[in-house]
C-alpha cells in the first residue's frame, strides 16, 4: 500500500480519492475549498496543510484540476507540490489540459528528480464513483509500470499512449468525439421529436445499430428526462475543445466540426448554461428549432 497525495477535490476528484481509500491506500488530501477538504477528511483522508505539504508527505501525488493554469500553480507555484516533493517521487496529473503544459510541467519535475505522468480520464462522475474511468497516460514506460497499480484503483482501462503529453492529446481526441456525438444526437432527436415521434422509442430503436454508442446510452436518457445535473460541465468541455483547437493550430490540422461545436458551447455558456451537464449541448439545436426533446405526456 502506498501513501498517495491528492490535490483537487471536485466532482471527479473526491470519488477518485475515495476509491484509493477503499483500496487500502493512505491518502493525504489538500484543496483550497475548506468544505470539500473537510468532506474528504471525513471520508478517511489525512489533512494536508498545503500543496507543498502533500508533496513532502506522499511518494505519489495525484492532481485533478480544471485546466493548465491551475495545474501549473499547484505543481510549480510558490509552495507548490514540487517545492515539497522528494527526489524519486511521482506526480500524476489527471487533469485534462493542453499537452504542451503537461510537457512543461514534466520538464520542471525532471529538473528536480521527480517523475511525471499526464493521465487524464474519461467517463464523468458516474465512472469516477464506481472506479471504472478510462485513463489515458503519457510518460515513460517504467514510470507507467510504477503508477499502474494505483491507477487501476480509479479506472478499469489504463493505457500508456506515448511520452509525456500523449495522454492529454488522446483525451482531446476523446473530447472531440464526445462533444460531436452529443451535438449529433441533439440534432437527430430534435428532428424525431418535431416529426411527432417518442424520443425514448427512437433511442431504443437506434442504440442496437451502428449509431449506438456509450454517448447515446448515457446522454440520451438525460436529455429526454431534462436531467442536466452536471457529471461533466459544459464549461469544462468548452475548455477541452479550446485546447484541442489550439493543439490543432500548432500542428497544422483542420478541425472544422470541432470548431463549429465549440461555437455552440460558447453560445450555451453565454446563455447561462455553462454549469449544466454536457448532455445539454443538445439544447442548442432545440432552441434554434423551438423544440424540446422529451417523452410525450401520458
Amino acid at each position: 500500500m502506498a501513501t498517495v497525495g491528492f490535490v483537487g477535490l471536485g466532482i471527479m476528484g473526491r470519488p477518485m480519492l475515495k476509491n484509493l481509500l477503499k483500496a487500502g491506500h493512505t491518502v493525504v488530501a489538500y484543496g483550497r475549498n475548506a468544505e470539500k477538504l473537510e468532506a474528504s477528511v471525513k471520508d478517511g483522508a489525512q489533512r494536508g496543510a498545503s500543496n507543498s505539504d502533500v508533496g513532502a508527505r506522499a511518494e505519489i501525488i495525484i492532481t485533478m484540476l480544471p485546466d493548465g493554469p491551475e495545474v501549473e500553480e499547484v505543481v510549480l507555484g510558490a509552495n507548490g507540490i514540487l517545492s515539497g516533493a522528494k527526489s524519486g517521487s511521482l506526480i500524476i496529473d489527471m487533469s485534462s489540459i493542453n499537452p504542451l503544459v503537461s510537457q512543461k510541467i514534466g520538464a520542471a519535475c525532471a529538473g528536480k528528480g521527480v517523475e511525471f505522468l499526464d493521465a487524464p480520464v474519461s467517463g464523468g462522475e458516474p465512472k469516477a464513483v464506481d472506479g471504472t474511468l478510462a485513463i489515458m497516460v503519457g510518460g515513460k514506460e517504467e514510470v507507467f509500470a510504477k503508477a499502474e497499480p494505483i491507477l487501476k484503483c480509479i479506472g478499469s482501462s489504463v493505457t500508456l499512449t506515448g511520452p509525456i503529453g500523449a495522454g492529454n492529446t488522446t483525451k482531446l481526441a476523446n473530447q472531440i468525439m464526445v462533444a460531436c456525438n452529443i451535438a449529433a444526437m441533439g440534432e437527430a432527436l430534435t428532428l424525431a421529436t418535431r416529426c411527432g415521434l417518442n424520443p425514448d422509442v427512437v433511442v431504443n430503436a437506434i442504440k442496437g445499430g451502428l449509431a449506438g454508442s456509450a454517448v447515446l446510452n448515457a446522454k440520451g436518457p438525460m436529455l429526454i428526462a431534462r436531467n442536466f445535473k452536471p457529471g461533466f460541465r459544459i464549461n469544462l468541455h468548452q475548455k477541452d475543445l479550446r485546447n484541442a483547437l489550439q493543439t490543432a493550430e500548432s500542428n497544422h490540422v483542420c478541425l472544422p466540426i470541432t470548431s463549429l461545436v465549440q461555437q455552440m458551447l460558447s453560445s450555451l455558456i453565454a446563455d447561462g448554461k455553462g454549469d449544466l451537464d454536457h448532455s445539454a449541448i443538445a439544447t442548442f439545436v432545440e432552441q434554434a428549432s423551438h423544440v424540446e426533446v422529451k417523452a410525450p405526456s401520458a
